[in-house]
């Protein structure tokens, strides 16, 4: 509607006829899921950089992956980060770390009871290093309190008129050692003893550490990993991350290594992260294979045991040697997603988007768990799993670039991902058009818009074509918005784009040549 002028003057209007950029978004955000030695639990936390990591999660755990993914992924230029710590046994899932010294305590009023786990704080005390001594109060006190006196070497930490009791009002042991004691953590033994009897029993115990050979292996829940969406756990949980483009678990290996989880398990994990990347339709897997297998066996269990077909994700093999972090300067294998997440930002950066994530250097690797020759990568590049090869003067290289779909259109990594980024950036940038009037002069506005951003992704070489008509099309038009499709508030637009695909196989044709005559270009 004209604004309305009812007395004379000089009126300035400011009109809205210009183009509406669209940005690119973001293509190299990674998440990881894991298990830390610290940190907030089943929630996405974003990490800037190794410091920031280290001192939100620790550092590295023996037998867990997820510190050396992240640390691979900034080591070959990942940028930021999500981060998931999946909960430790003490909160229902696996042990992430070295076992801790522990003593049992048993209840007075039956010894065959637990009446409170005692554990070090650090890994690496001694049997017999950390004491607990369970002592009867002062004299009013009341008949469920009792003193704890927690001793290591000189050190003495006291803590006086403790009780099993919970509320304000009282002083619970669990909460007051465990926010207190520089040396130990307590947890509370569930029976059906009444309250004093499921007081410890007075005297004095030692710290061991357990004979973790004599435990059984817990298993582990797939369900655990996946987590659920509305919880916000596990990978599911990363639905509420919205500029997560690229999701690893390298941690799934260390549950099948520690037989916590079976290769069915594993499956059921990869399977399900696929089908995440899937429904949020803006972002891509890593997964990393097995470890401990040959080419023929790998390909194997990718084809006949798993038997993915997703154009969301992608299968790498073998596992890298990288140093330990942890002592004894031997290497240690570990899986390469993490590494390859920052391969994928790395080259996102240098060349963009389109570019292949492969011929690429993997950062920190020092060796590769196998060989692979020539004919064995014949034999694994048809069938969606990507190589990792070492070759002299070289270095340790990517030499894969395929996606795990069956359909030739999404046969590489950068295809996809090109996508990815192009229908992201235009669902974020045409947000203006919702309500808009369906007519005519909207139509030309998004053609306007979209082929002016195109153009942009044509000219940085992720388009094929020597024109800009050539490389895609942008239509919105009266055949396409019918009168049916404009009364149900629909406003349909069409694209299509030619993608660059790698130059995976260069061929040379040469042959002997008579001379004296010239050459065709």
């Amino acid at each position: 509607m004209a604004p309305q002028y009812l007395s004379p003057g000089v009126y300035v209007e400011e009109v809205d006829k210009g183009a509406r950029p669209i940005e690119g978004v973001g293509t190299a955000v990674a998440a990881f899921v894991g298990f830390a030695e610290e940190g907030p639990v089943n929630q996405a936390t974003l990490i800037a950089n190794w410091t920031q990591y280290t001192n939100v999660f620790g550092g590295f755990i023996p037998g867990s992956y997820l510190a050396h993914a992240v640390y691979g992924y900034f080591n070959n230029g990942g940028g930021s980060c999500y981060v998931t710590r999946l909960p430790d046994d003490g909160e229902g899932g696996a042990e992430a770390g070295p076992p801790k010294a522990q003593a049992s305590l048993p209840a007075r009023g039956k010894a065959s009871l637990e009446s409170l786990t005692i554990t070090a704080l650090e890994p690496g005390v001694a049997a017999g290093e950390i004491s607990v001594e369970v002592a009867a109060p002062g004299e009013e006190a009341a008949e469920d309190e009792f003193n704890l006196i927690v001793r290591k070497g000189s050190t003495e930490e006291v803590f006086e008129n403790v009780t099993l009791k919970k509320g304000r009002a009282v002083r619970n042991v669990v909460d007051v050692v465990n926010k207190e004691s520089k040396l130990v953590r307590v947890a509370e033994r569930e029976s059906n003893l009444s309250l004093p009897e499921r007081v410890p029993a007075a005297g004095t115990y030692s710290l061991a550490v357990p004979d973790t050979k004599a435990v059984a292996v817990k298993p582990i829940s797939a369900d655990l990993v996946v987590g659920d969406a509305a919880e916000r756990t596990g990978i599911a949980g990363l639905e509420a991350a919205d500029d997560v483009t690229m999701v690893c678990v390298p941690e799934l290996m260390a549950l099948y290594q520690r037989g916590a989880l079976s290769l069915e398990g594993v499956k059921a994990v990869q399977q399900a992260l696929l089908d995440h990347c899937a429904n949020m339709k803006d972002r891509f897997a890593i997964l990393d294979c097995p470890p401990g297998m040959n080419p023929q066996q790998i390909r194997d269990w990718r084809m006949n045991e798993a038997g993915y077909d997703s154009k969301y994700g992608a299968l790498y093999y073998p596992w890298i040697k990288v140093a330990n972090p942890l002592g004894n300067g031997e290497a240690v294998l570990v899986p390469p997603s993490g590494h390859l997440a920052g391969i994928y930002a790395r080259s996102d950066t240098e060349r963009g988007v389109h570019k292949a994530p492969a011929n690429e250097i993997v950062r920190g690797a020092l060796g590769l768990e196998a060989q692979i020759t020539k004919s064995e990568q014949d034999s694994l590049n048809p069938e969606g799993i990507n190589c990792i090869r070492a070759f002299p003067g070289r270095g340790i290289r990517v030499w894969g670039a395929r996606t795990l779909s069956s359909d030739a259109q999404w046969r590489y990594i950068n295809v996809r991902r090109l996508f990815n980024f192009v229908e992201e950036s235009i669902e974020s940038g045409t947000q203006w058009i919702v309500f808009e009037p369906n007519d005519m002069d909207l139509w030309a506005r998004i053609r306007r818009d979209i082929n002016a951003f195109l153009t942009r992704v044509w000219r940085d070489g992720a388009l094929f074509g020597a024109t800009p008509a050539d490389a895609f099309y942008v239509k919105c038009d009266e055949e396409l918005n019918t009168v049916e499709v404009r009364d149900a508030g629909q406003v349909i637009i069409e694209i299509g784009m030619a993608p660059v695909k790698p130059a995976e196989f260069v061929i040379f044709r040469i042959s002997q040549w008579a001379g004296g005559s010239a050459v065709a270009e």
